[in-house]
């Protein structure tokens, strides 16, 4: 193809077609100009006169700073450019001012017709003068910019990601940097989002690693969201959450930015992050247009790059813990079950065979735990486990059952506490207990967990732990308006400071004649524990329900017929079906109700934790 070809296609003369492609074309309409140029470029004609200066070679340069400029931006530069009929020379500098020099020699001795230049720092900008006194149309980039045009918007981004976090009630918002271009102006637009809506910058709420500064503001509760800048640091963040035992966005709230090269991460259990995509190759086939623009002449008018920012989805961000709904508070013992299957229960002088043994997780406020979160609600475990593998086991089935686990801390040279349960071929069981960290729960230990307790309407205590700290978690569940509901287990005596902590005291037949031996009638005992300052009794009876006794009424509702297979766990299984019927705004009266299936449901299944009624369950047994 010569220039007589494409001037017989174009329908105009050879000068014409050589004024044009030679840049001399000020005198032909712009209408010729394009229709030439749409011709040189479709046949990819070169000038005979392509090694003198001037002409036009069809090809631009692009100077990147460093490796991790080496993204989608410049696969939608290179596709704008291949589009236009020009073809396209890389360069990197990896940030060496030396290599950037020769970088830009390079292409210049390239006689390349344009240049996008991403500066490594303020000092390169001394080599512009090169460039420019070639007469090449050049294009910086990066926060070295000559304008807000050549700017991938994190500064907006980042504005934008804090804003989601604002919008949603947080204050207390911390960022998570990483070493990158996007660094700088992504702080300014967390920084500039906070001062905008009057909340205060500190410096230590900025973070570049995921070390133990950053485990003590997660610790303390400090921080209920982060915005990210980098994506997989965030996905760092996340991971490290997690093996901490914290959920998001139940514990924290965490939103990041993402590059539209980068794949979505997915772990088993883990939701996906939160994110803004930035459009890194649309944003090159902008910065390419606008090059090729003033390669051409072409007088159009320069814009900013639009981009609109929305989450692509809101798996790890909510309000803060504190402003959701209200959540269930348990307190006690944690133990790892064992269960021994024998014909008949040990007696002394008697040796008995087990048939089968297993071990599951335990303890009445592990079970009570589980049969609230089982029911769909919120719930915090509060409680000590010891430095043995007992505990990860724990741990590991707490979180499967999307218990928060913040409040229950590892003691260490300590063993997690231990039941014994011996289960006979009636369904009656016998357990004995080792209480291992049980007995080390201390009422400092609420104290310094109490933030655990914020936004609490109902508070579970047993007293499988040390009684000064049942009457502290008593205490600190009154100073949050929470109620409280304490089973009264392996507890011989309740001292009238607790009693009178107590809104629904909830023992059964054998627990509330431990209490109080003197004669009289279980409704006569519940009656003394409520002129103790108690404020309602609730006492299971087995297969004959459960009596409901306030000061002066008492109601007997009868248990459904069940067959017994295992009684282990039957109470846990009542009072968290109460408290979470209650928590769903039921009277006190349907809630004993309800209370009573979920007690049936359990006491015609083996186990503790396996024989919980899920919310699904109890659902059908109600219809």
């Amino acid at each position: 193809m010569n220039i007589k070809d494409i001037a017989k296609l174009a329908g105009v003369s050879t000068s014409t077609v050589s004024k044009i492609v030679n840049h001399k074309d000020s005198s032909i309409t712009e209408a010729t100009r394009s229709k030439v140029l749409d011709l040189v470029k479709k046949y990819h004609y070169t000038p005979y006169a392509s090694s003198k200066p001037n002409t036009t070679s069809w090809r631009i340069g692009v100077l990147l700073s460093s490796s991790i400029s080496l993204d989608s931006t410049l696969d939608g530069i290179i596709q704008q450019a291949q589009a236009s009929g020009y073809g396209t020379l890389v360069f990197n500098s990896y940030s060496s001012q030396e290599q950037e020099e020769q970088n830009i020699q390079a292409a210049i001795e390239h006689r390349v017709d344009g240049i996008i230049w991403e500066p490594i720092d303020k000092s390169s900008l001394k080599l512009n003068k090169t460039i420019t006194a070639k007469k090449i149309p050049e294009l910086i980039i990066g926060p070295l910019g000559d304008d807000r045009s050549a700017l991938l918007p994190y500064e907006e981004a980042a504005y934008n990601l804090t804003q989601e976090l604002i919008d949603r009630n947080h204050s207390n918002i911390a960022c998570l940097l990483s070493p990158g271009r996007r660094t700088q102006s992504f702080l300014r637009g967390y920084r500039r989002c906070l001062f905008e809506n009057n909340i205060a910058f500190h410096n230590d709420m900025v973070f570049n690693d995921i070390d133990d500064n950053l485990t003590t503001v997660m610790e303390n509760r400090h921080v209920t969201g982060f915005v990210a800048s980098h994506y997989r640091h965030a996905v760092e963040l996340q991971q490290y959450a997690q093996s901490l035992h914290y959920r998001l966005p139940q514990d924290f709230s965490l939103v990041t930015l993402r590059n539209d090269s980068d794949e979505p991460l997915h772990y088993p259990g883990i939701p996906e992050i939160s994110s803004y995509n930035m459009r890194n190759a649309d944003f090159g086939t902008h910065l390419c247009s606008r090059l090729i623009d003033a390669i051409e002449h072409n007088k159009t008018e320069q814009t900013e790059f639009k981009h609109i920012f929305i989450l692509d989805n809101e798996h790890t961000v909510s309000q803060p813990p504190n402003m959701r709904h209200k959540k269930i508070v348990v307190i006690g013992s944690i133990n790892v079950d064992t269960y021994l299957a024998t014909p008949t229960l040990p007696k002394p002088g008697m040796t008995v065979t087990t048939r089968n043994f297993a071990s599951t997780p335990g303890g009445k406020a592990t079970n009570q735990a589980v049969g609230v979160a089982k029911l769909g609600h919120h719930v915090s475990l509060i409680g000590n486990v010891g430095s043995d593998t007992s505990a990860d086991f724990i741990y590991q089935a707490m979180n499967r059952f999307h218990v928060d686990t913040t409040g229950v801390m590892r003691i260490k040279r300590t063993d997690t506490g231990k039941a014994y349960i011996f289960v006979d071929n009636n369904g009656e069981s016998m357990i004995s207990l080792v209480s291992g960290a049980n007995s080390t729960l201390a009422p400092d230990d609420i104290d310094g967990r109490e933030h655990i307790f914020s936004n609490t309407a109902y508070c579970l205590v047993q007293t499988e732990i040390p009684l000064e700290t049942v009457k502290e978690a008593c205490i600190v569940a009154r100073k949050h308006h929470a109620i409280t509901i304490l089973k009264p287990s392996s507890c011989p005596h309740l001292p009238d400071d607790i009693l009178n902590l107590i809104d629904i005291l909830v023992p059964n037949q054998n627990e509330i004649e431990a209490l109080f031996p003197e004669p009289g009638s279980i409704v006569d005992k519940a009656r003394y524990s409520i002129s103790k300052g108690v404020g309602t009794v609730i006492v299971t009876l087995g297969d004959q329900g459960c009596v409901l006794v306030t000061e002066k009424t008492h109601t007997l509702f009868p248990a459904g017929q069940a067959r017994v297979i295992d009684d282990t766990g039957a109470g846990d299984a009542f009072i968290s079906c109460l408290a979470s019927s209650l928590l769903e705004n039921r009277t006190l009266e349907e809630a004993a109700r309800i209370a009573n299936l979920a007690a049936g449901f359990s006491v015609a299944h083996e186990g503790a934790i396996p024989s919980l009624i899920s919310r699904q369950q109890l659902k059908s047994l109600l219809a």
